[in-house]
């Protein structure tokens, strides 16, 4: 099988979300991708979460796909080991992405003067290059204060990096337009993105920015509450919790008639004088209709209505653990062509997801585990650099260069 990026390679080296993601993201679409690590491990090696066996599933889930070659870039030699193949020959080569700082032996303009067509793509934290991470971007851009449940006054983080995965995927498509560009002209450059931009861009695409410019009154914390129109979420019957949502008049048409509720909804526009057809109207209100819904779902349980809903076409779900999505949604399991169960060494099997999106051209590709390190040092050497085995055996006597086979063969 072959990926729709075959034949492209992208050495990288990194840490974190982004920047991993980003090179996992172009390993499963076929890319070459060649991950750098010190000989005693990235950064990442043993970031939470944690397996029973007490190895990283956090560096495993984003390191899928790739080859692992350790450098010891703290001396001369490593160094120059590096910058060799980074800048190692080949059309579809000469693709560098990272969120570490080079100090200069590493960075684009040294890159270029070896290549005229490099492609150094880089995250910095801010456009200063001070460093950032989503824990610290939300509460500068004022994200925290508008997070949580509402009337609750501190501010409140959220569990799932947005503004880091935004980030590995702009990254992913920038080094895709620069790779079209240089198909085209020949030109390397240098891409440069930095994470509090990416988040401070999205806040302006979705409109925040505008609304703290031109409005005086600052958003507040609305909880599960959907912003702007109507969505929450109900306790049932039988102590489960769903969510419910009702933006668009259609979802809103469905989500009156499935819970029996047109009389009241009725009588509450009449009272107010106001459509609730318009949905920003039934954010203004949304106390009011939530009201009128609890009745229906304190007096049922989930299995009384759940078909209902889903033959109608309601837009809802279950609120649930991710144990209990785990055990229960067929869309976590081998069933759904994204996931199949993956044995990963020193992890266990678990399902594991593969590349969300399906080209039809292509037959989908499997997810692939992530390498050991140091496992594909001997065959990258070798093959994109050309050294000899007397030479790269040399760099692992010096510790420039690790690969475990190596060390367990000189061991016996």
């Amino acid at each position: 099988m072959t990926g729709i990026l075959t034949g492209m390679r992208v050495v990288e080296s990194s840490a974190f979300v982004a920047v991993p993601l980003a090179g996992m993201s172009l390993a499963q679409m076929g890319a070459d991708v060649i991950r750098v690590d010190r000989p005693s491990g990235g950064l990442d090696a043993g970031r939470w979460p944690l397996a029973p066996s007490g190895q990283s599933l956090f560096w495993a889930g984003l390191n899928k796909g790739k080859k692992s070659v350790p450098i010891d870039t703290g001396t001369p030699e490593g160094r120059e080991l590096m910058t060799q193949l980074v800048t190692a020959p080949g059309k579809d080569a000469g693709i560098f992405i990272t969120n570490l700082p080079a100090k200069g032996w590493l960075d684009h303009p040294r890159l270029s003067a070896l290549r005229a067509d490099m492609i150094t793509a880089t995250l910095k934290g801010d456009r200063h290059g001070a460093p950032a991470v989503d824990y610290t971007v939300n509460p500068a851009l004022g994200v925290t204060h508008i997070t949580g449940p509402a009337n609750h006054m501190d501010p409140v983080a959220h569990a799932i990096p947005a503004w880091d995965l935004q980030a590995g995927q702009m990254m992913v498509s920038s080094v895709l337009a620069a790779e079209r560009h240089r198909l085209r002209t020949g030109e390397g450059q240098a891409v440069e993105m930095s994470l509090k931009d990416v988040a401070a861009s999205m806040l302006g695409h979705l409109g925040l920015i505008g609304e703290a410019a031109l409005t005086a009154t600052p958003r507040g914390k609305s909880g599960n509450a959907l912003f702007g129109a109507y969505g929450q979420d109900f306790v049932c019957a039988c102590g489960g919790r769903v969510m419910v949502i009702g933006l668009t008049r259609r979802q809103w048409s469905l989500l009156v008639q499935a819970t029996g509720s047109d009389g009241e909804i009725a009588a509450l526009e009449q009272r107010l004088g106001l459509s609730l057809s318009d949905e920003g109207v039934r954010w203004t209100h949304r106390f009011d209709i939530t009201r009128i819904f609890d009745r229906f779902f304190a007096t049922r349980k989930i299995s009384e209505f759940a078909d209902q809903f889903d033959r109608m076409g309601l837009t809802w779900s279950r609120v649930r653990t991710l144990q209990d999505a785990l055990a229960n949604d067929a869309d976590l399991s081998a069933e759904n062509p994204v996931f199949c169960a993956l044995q990963q060494p020193g992890l266990g099997t678990f399902p594991v997801p593969g590349l969300p999106t399906d080209f039809g051209a292509l037959e989908r590709q499997a997810p692939k585990p992530a390498p050991v390190l140091g496992a594909h040092t001997e065959e990258v050497l070798a093959d994109h650099l050309g050294l000899a085995s007397g030479q790269i055996a040399r760099l692992f006597d010096k510790g420039t260069a690790a690969c475990p086979e190596y060390t367990a063969r000189n061991a016996a």
